[in-house]
């Protein structure tokens, strides 16, 4: 009888019938794809949405020729005295945004006390600079271009003289500006740039989780998430872009060792004294120095510092390194052919000529 059964095994092997035993590769794959949840984090999805694909608003719309033109003002620098620098030379599109400086340098190597944020997605953001004095991206364009420590351009009058004298810009902002008598104007240089900035979107691979794809995330990215939801650092860093959307004393739980202006200089009142902006995360891992005044290098003492200083909370390294797996999610990808310095116009026999003083 055993030799039957032994014969009767062997046939059904030949014939194919036999099931064989997963490999262990196999088999931990198999176990790995059942416990992989099929759904994103609820908790995440009730604190967090995707980026949108751009930024323009009913307030301001964009259209291809405000983009096109745009573009190419970012990358200008003749809108600065010396013709030697651009919106670019601060916030490097090719480097998340930013110049990875403490501070900026500016006309004749000056530099401000504030660090230069990156601009992707700054848009989304409840106003600008770190004082909040500037509503939106376009408001802020203006600004640097007269500072006399960034661009150090004399006057409005001045900047629109050296577009005017450019022959291909007057052919750009008709274009941009159909509608306007005279569309060379400071505000619509403003609309223009503000207009291209309303595109830098950098989505990544915590959009796609968002939007419901669960595999999207690791499961120690998906663990980094909700340690930095349950440390409390939501308080702060919330929404689509992860901050941006409200101003915050820093040291709010203990005293932080920092000037005390902040949104101060704007509104003047006492309780706004060391109120800044909160920043976004989004692309945190490649915009270092951090805070306003760009006096912390790494990562880590960014996260340890806000722990303490707003949370009243001391983090353990591990868990510390746990948040920083998350916040490596939120690097996005740059849109590298949207934001390829464009060829800029050959300048005019009356455009003024670069002035180092």
């Amino acid at each position: 009888m055993t030799r039957s059964i032994s014969l009767a095994l062997l046939l059904a092997a030949c014939n194919g019938t036999s099931t064989p035993s997963p490999s262990p590769d196999e088999g931990e794959k198999a176990e790995q794809a059942k416990e992989a949840p099929s759904e994103p984090d609820p908790l995440l999805l009730s604190m967090f949405k995707p980026l949108p694909s751009d930024m323009a608003t009913e307030k301001r719309p964009i259209t291809d020729a405000k983009v096109d033109l745009g573009r190419m003002l970012y990358y200008e620098p003749r809108l600065s005295k010396n013709h030697d620098i651009s919106c670019n030379s601060c916030h490097m599109l090719d480097k998340w945004g930013v110049d990875n400086e403490k501070t900026s340098p500016g006309h004749k190597g000056q530099r401000g006390d504030r660090n230069s944020p990156t601009v992707y997605n700054a848009a989304l953001h409840v106003a600008q600079f770190w004082d909040g004095r500037a509503e939106d991206v376009e408001e802020q364009a203006k600004g640097p271009i007269l500072n006399p420590v960034e661009m150090a351009m004399l006057d409005e009058p001045t900047v629109l003289a050296t577009l005017s004298s450019i022959p291909d810009y007057k052919e750009k902002f008709t274009a941009a500006f159909p509608d306007d008598d005279d569309p060379i104007s400071y505000e619509n240089l403003a609309i223009a740039i503000g207009a291209f900035e309303r595109t830098l979107v950098t989505p990544s691979k915590w959009d796609d989780y968002l939007k419901g794809d669960a595999s999207a995330l690791t499961e120690a990215e998906v663990e980094g998430a909700k340690l930095f939801v349950q440390t409390g650092c939501t308080t702060c860093h919330l929404g689509e872009n992860l901050g941006g959307s409200m101003f915050q004393k820093v040291g709010l739980v203990k005293p932080y060792e920092t000037d005390d202006r902040g949104r101060y200089e704007v509104t003047e009142k006492e309780s706004d004294k060391y109120v800044f902006k909160v920043p976004s995360l989004r692309n945190i891992a490649k915009t270092a120095p951090y805070f306003h005044d760009g006096s912390v290098e790494s990562l880590p003492e960014a996260v340890k510092l806000m722990a303490t200083h707003q949370l009243g909370k001391e983090l353990a390294d591990e868990d510390v390194d746990k948040i920083i797996v998350f916040l490596n999610v939120l690097t996005g990808d740059i849109p590298e052919d949207h934001i390829a310095k464009p060829d800029l116009p050959e300048s005019g026999p009356d455009t003024p000529k670069p002035d180092p003083s």
